[in-house]
């Protein structure tokens, strides 16, 4: 010890030498030694946070990596038959000592002798080449080989191979898939294995808050556990006319869709699929298919390997509070009749638009996404029974269901008749419109809006046609300005406008000048 620090000790104790000296000693030979109480464990009162070991060790051999590979087809017929080009040259015009050429003469290439036997005629190889085109994650739901996964990680696939948390692959074929829900069935056919499986949860004790681990394999890296909470239910990332996703915040990234989110009782609540990100990776806000939509979707492809929904067939639009009033509705709930369309199950029950479906075998329609959701989850030829706001007053129709075409794309057919010509422009300066008769005879084209008018708030374009007013077709203004007094006499403030435009047909509702 320094001499310095030897008189600093001594100053402190205010000891003889002798002492001094002692306790020099002392703290020399066993710093520590002078101060027992440290060697105890330190034990502190920590709240009681789960642990997902327990959860995560006996789901872990239930997930999979679900590898995919599709049949790429080649440019041209010839492979071999390609050329390259360098800043306008060709790889002939390349001079017999440029590097390239010395490197395909020695290791072989297109067109030249050596080069590898992929690159070979099609006609050597047969039709197509299966190559790694996706990589997702998926999870056993029997011990006799059934896999669950998303459709978009199996879509357009030719070859499946499933991969186990220990390394081991075993080949999986398609059962069925649902673009609509974004599911798919695969089964690996092991008949001596019995796999290890999960189970779904129980979709009406699923609340937000709830902890969620989700499991998958991101960026390939395989057996990757996560943790959060469920941060909120019923999303709708427009997606599809089903979207009722959950949104949780445990980090999910790309290669864990497929992948399972479980409760702390090891049952799936939901299957990841979407993310929200401006970057591609994880920032907090992920969507998975809740457990009750998934067991229903993957129950019918088991069964028949596709998934058949009930068609009601009316284009609907959202009933906003504006519209509710011009209806005489106490609430804006329920789902709004833009048009049946032609031939469908709707027209023939005798569905119509300005309608409002209310309700749906006495259940109560919350909104264009609700009625979709239970159109589709009835059979086709189902009957069921549909309530309807209309004209002022409730009624119901019975409608017998068709089914849900697979790809119903909306396309509209014009005739190309000799048009009129243009009558004169029409006042309506209670709305801030001016309006004619249009060309097919079809209602009022708006000519021009008062930009600071209720119209344009709404949205309302010149261009644009007016077809009825609170469901009563018009073709002049004076037709317009009679539907609005009988409005006024029956106490409403609001009217309800159709509204057609090159993006199809909507309600808008319009407040009626009182004085």
């Amino acid at each position: 010890m320094s001499k310095n620090k030897g008189r600093s000790l001594q100053s402190i104790l205010k000891t003889s030498t002798t002492a001094g000296l002692t306790a020099m000693m002392l703290v020399t030979a066993a710093p520590f030694a002078a101060v027992p109480a440290l060697a105890a464990p330190v034990e502190v009162d920590a709240p009681q946070v789960p642990s997902f070991g327990d959860v995560v060790q006996a789901v872990l051999p239930a997930v999979v990596s679900v590898r995919v590979q599709s049949n790429v087809q080649p440019a041209s017929s010839d492979e071999s038959n390609f050329s390259f080009n360098f800043g306008g040259r060709s790889f002939e015009d390349l001079p017999d000592d440029h590097p390239l050429k010395r490197f395909f003469r020695e290791f072989g290439g297109p067109g030249m002798e050596g080069g590898p036997q992929e690159r070979g005629p099609r006609a050597e190889r047969g039709p197509g080449r299966l190559r790694p085109t996706a990589q997702g994650s998926g999870f056993f739901i029997s011990e006799d080989g059934y896999v669950v996964t998303n459709n978009h990680v199996i879509d357009d696939g030719a070859a499946f191979t499933i991969v186990m948390n220990d390394g081991k692959e075993y080949d999986a074929k398609l059962v069925g898939k649902d673009s609509r829900t974004d599911l798919a069935l695969l089964k690996v056919d092991e008949p001596d294995t019995k796999f290890t499986y999960v189970k779904f949860a129980d979709d009406e004790k699923v609340r937000v808050g709830d902890w969620v681990v989700a499991v998958g394999n991101p960026f390939g890296l395989g057996g990757t556990v996560t943790a959060g909470i469920i941060s909120a239910r019923g999303r709708n990332i427009g997606s599809g006319p089903y979207d009722d996703y959950l949104q949780i915040d445990a980090a999910v990234n790309r290669g864990n869709s497929g992948g399972p989110g479980f409760n702390l009782n090891g049952e799936v609540v939901g299957i990841n699929t979407a993310i929200f990100s401006p970057s591609g990776g994880n920032v907090g806000i992920a969507f998975a298919i809740p457990a009750s939509v998934a067991t229903d979707v993957i129950a019918k492809l088991k069964e028949s390997g596709t998934v058949s929904r009930g068609w009601l067939g009316v284009q609907i639009q959202p009933v906003t509070k504006d519209i509710a009033d011009s209806l005489g509705l106490a609430e804006d709930s329920g789902a709004l009749v833009v048009a049946p369309q032609a031939g469908s199950p709707g027209e023939a029950a005798g569905i119509k638009q300005g309608d409002v479906v209310t309700a749906v075998n006495g259940d109560p329609v919350k909104d264009p996404r609700d009625l979709a959701r239970r159109i589709g989850a009835f059979a086709p030829d189902t009957t069921i029974d549909v309530s309807l706001w209309r004209d002022g007053r409730a009624t119901e129709v019975k409608v017998k269901l068709g089914e849900l075409p697979a790809d119903q794309a909306a396309s509209a057919e014009t005739e190309n008749n000799a048009a009129p010509a243009p009558e004169a422009e029409q006042e309506l300066s209670s709305l801030g419109l001016s309006v004619r008769p249009a060309e097919d005879g079809k209602g009022l084209a708006i000519v021009d809006v008062d930009p600071d008018s209720d119209a344009a708030d709404k949205g309302l374009k010149s261009g644009e046609t007016i077809t009825s007013v609170n469901n009563q077709e018009v073709s002049s203004a004076a037709d317009v300005q009679k539907v609005l007094d009988q409005a006024k006499k029956d106490g409403r403030t609001r009217a309800l406008f159709q509204v057609e435009s090159e993006n199809g047909s909507r309600f808008v509702a319009l407040p009626i000048n009182q004085g």
